[in-house]
């Protein structure tokens, strides 16, 4: 794929879509497009952060390794930012994401990822709402284990 074809793709990311052409060729130029074939590891929980990751296309399994073994957690499809509470935070990976099928992502450095955010609000907006979209997933599947235990 070429850097006009990223750009392209770029566009239609809905985090991405207000940046102007120049920025989005900077990001295509700057990160790295990779692909993964199915049940392969994207990154590893506990892992320090190295980047955040869009998925251009195909799928990924959060995963949570547990006492009790392999937890998949959600699934995320095209278009979704992972690994990007670890960037943000500056924290360990919380979960190892996995490819579900073949998957096409890109992958912004950590750096790049912060300066993405400091330099354009409505980039940050969107990444502030898939956190707080992520969040209360997260809250509404605990509250079902919750039940689930109590039963």
């Amino acid at each position: 794929m070429d850097i006009n074809e990223e750009v392209e793709l770029l566009s239609h990311v809905p985090m991405f879509a207000k940046l102007d052409k120049n920025k989005l060729r900077l990001l295509a130029f700057t990160s790295e497009a990779l692909c993964y074939r199915d049940k392969e590891i994207i990154f590893h929980q506990s892992e320090s952060p190295d980047g955040a990751y869009v998925v251009m296309s195909g799928e990924v399994e959060v995963v949570s390794n547990t006492s009790a073994g392999e937890v998949v957690n959600a699934v995320r499809g095209k278009n979704a930012l992972i690994g990007e509470m670890a960037v943000i935070t500056n924290q360990p990976r919380s979960a190892t994401i996995r490819a579900k099928g073949p998957v096409q992502m890109l992958k912004i450095s950590s750096d790049l990822f912060l300066k993405l955010l400091t330099e354009n609000p409505d980039v940050a907006l969107d990444v502030m709402r898939q956190l707080s979209r992520k969040i209360a997933e997260a809250q509404q599947q605990y509250e079902i284990l919750q039940v689930q235990l109590l039963q």
